[in-house]
């Protein structure tokens, strides 16, 4: 077995029994940014770090487990997508602060963490676009913050901090449909 099918496995017990926001089974999100990362590059450590990039924050692995079972480069690509959740706090008061961190994370990431956070938020804005298509707007109540204008400033920043991925199509159709769902909410055209 190779580190990514290690990693499947490993992704797949850690996230047993999740539901994503709008019901759907959690595990084929991490399935579908290694996927998508997965266009980009045949590494099988990034690869393995797309499929595990939400067992720290979402379950109750830590970076330890992970640098134990899948290494150090390993463990420091899921480090850079996973956030501080203050788990004693109201997600809805921590949201705004959480995503500047994470940003500032991703601003000076490496390249191959930027191409993690574009499979992970393509297959975001791939879910919240098929959300949108069906409800509108209310999509945005299913999130800790429901304004979209929020939402909007968050998923530009990030095509803004990984815009040396832009030659990939994964980063074409993140922003394609990040354009779509934001149409009324984008200040400015880049």
């Amino acid at each position: 077995m190779n580190i990514f099918e290690k990693a499947v496995a490993f992704a797949m017990k850690a996230h047993e029994g999740q539901r994503r926001k709008d019901g759907g089974v959690y595990i084929l999100h991490p399935l579908e940014d290694a996927t998508i990362v997965g266009t980009m590059t045949d590494d099988l450590e990034l690869l393995a770090a797309a499929v595990l990039h939400d067992t720290v924050e979402d379950t109750d692995t830590t970076l330890e487990e992970i640098e134990e079972n899948f290494g150090p480069r390993v463990a420091e690509l899921v480090s850079h997508e996973t956030e501080n959740k203050r788990p004693h706090l109201d997600p809805k008061d921590t949201w705004e602060i959480r995503k500047k961190e994470s940003l500032e994370v991703l601003k000076n990431s490496p390249i191959e963490s930027k191409m993690l956070w574009v499979g992970d938020k393509l297959s975001n804005m791939r879910s919240l676009t098929r959300g949108y298509d069906a409800i509108g707007e209310l999509v945005f109540q299913r999130f800790n913050v429901t304004d979209p204008r929020k939402q909007c400033w968050y998923h530009g920043k990030v095509l803004e901090y990984t815009k040396e991925l832009s030659h990939y199509p994964a980063y074409k159709e993140y922003k394609t449909l990040y354009k779509m769902v934001f149409s009324d909410y984008i200040q400015e055209e880049d």
